[in-house]
């Protein structure tokens, strides 16, 4: 299936392909499963403390791609002089509350008024766990984004004018902008939207490229499997990074959140060029699995070039060189 612009059905915008997304009964057979797990899907000892140290970012990186994760999908990206800061969540919740719902993990390694200055603040879709209301709320009173670009996708505009933000750029699939010498490009996603079960698919998702002129990231946001990875390889590759989602995945919802198994054959199907960084994990309670187990899947599959640094530290990619920070079985001694 061709890769192209978002189709609509009414208000609602439609995936690339056909997808299960869940209903009411899903809820109570979740619920259910919740009640009974077993797993361990949050730490028992807290990880960390882990710190950025601000002043890396006074020099440009050597290769002209650096990377600093701070935990699930957020993220500094400074790619060929271009500063873009990824799906902001500073929040202590992934919720529309502060006093309930998933709890991170650990305190974001960066405060956000030592942020450096940010040229992109880049936000795929309007969920909890990406987009955080106070974090955009105090990012657009900061110093350090006062000449940002805001890019995202069709209708999340007015969730941002709301938090502040009265210019946002909106893109639809296979649309491109310019900031610089970057190109952003959004692409489809197999996915969802919604900060309520009343405004499900009301605004549009996307997976992203971000092309210089030296490198190129694809950041794949939330996702199920499915064929279009293996063309936007093809139509916006080969890339120097690609970031797969691999945490809050169950079969009951295998259609919108693929999994660490999922990620390693999408990557192949994209020709497992450069290095894959494991997203979306680490940081939050969103599903049924342990907490370690997607990136312990991933850490399992032989030859698989793994890109994957300790949270909140400033790391250089540099082609063929793996990174495999193994912070996450500290926690254990």
């Amino acid at each position: 299936m061709p890769i192209g612009k978002v189709l609509r059905q009414g208000k609602q915008y439609l995936n690339p392909v056909p997808t299960a997304v869940g209903n009411a009964s899903l809820f109570f057979k979740v619920l259910y499963l919740y009640l009974t797990n077993r797993e361990e899907r949050t730490p028992k000892r807290r990880p960390g403390p882990f710190r950025t140290d601000a002043r890396v970012y006074e020099n440009p990186p050597a290769s002209g791609l650096r990377v600093t994760w701070m935990g699930h999908s957020s993220m500094l990206v400074e790619i060929d002089g271009v500063t873009v800061l990824i799906d902001p969540v500073w929040e202590r919740r992934a919720a529309p509350v502060e006093w309930a719902g998933p709890k991170r993990f650990f305190a974001s390694p960066l405060r956000l008024e030592e942020m450096p200055r940010i040229d992109v603040v880049l936000l795929s879709h309007d969920h909890y766990d990406h987009l955080g209301a106070h974090t955009v709320q105090r990012l657009a009173r900061m110093e350090a984004t006062a000449e940002a670009v805001w890019v995202t996708t069709l209708g999340v505009g007015k969730i941002l004018k709301k938090l502040s933000i009265q210019q946002a750029r909106e893109l639809d699939w296979t649309e491109s902008m310019r900031v610089g010498e970057l190109e952003l490009t959004a692409l489809p996603a197999r996915h969802f939207s919604g900060r309520s079960l009343l405004t499900r698919f009301e605004t549009l998702w996307a997976s992203f490229v971000l092309a210089g002129p030296k490198h190129r990231v694809y950041y794949g946001a939330d996702s199920g499997e499915w064929e279009g990875f293996k063309e936007i390889a093809q139509a916006y590759g080969p890339f120097d990074l690609t970031m797969l989602e691999i945490g809050a995945f169950d079969p009951l919802w295998a259609d919108i959140h693929m999994g660490p198994d999922g990620a390693v054959r999408m990557f192949q199907a994209m020709g497992a060029r450069g290095l894959m960084m494991p997203i979306h994990w680490g940081l939050f309670d969103l599903a049924l699995h342990g907490w370690r187990q997607p990136i312990e899947s991933v850490f399992a599959v032989e030859g698989l070039k793994i890109w994957a640094p300790e949270p909140g530290m400033p790391t250089e990619v540099v082609q063929g060189t793996a990174v495999r920070s193994e912070w996450w079985r500290l926690e254990e001694r």
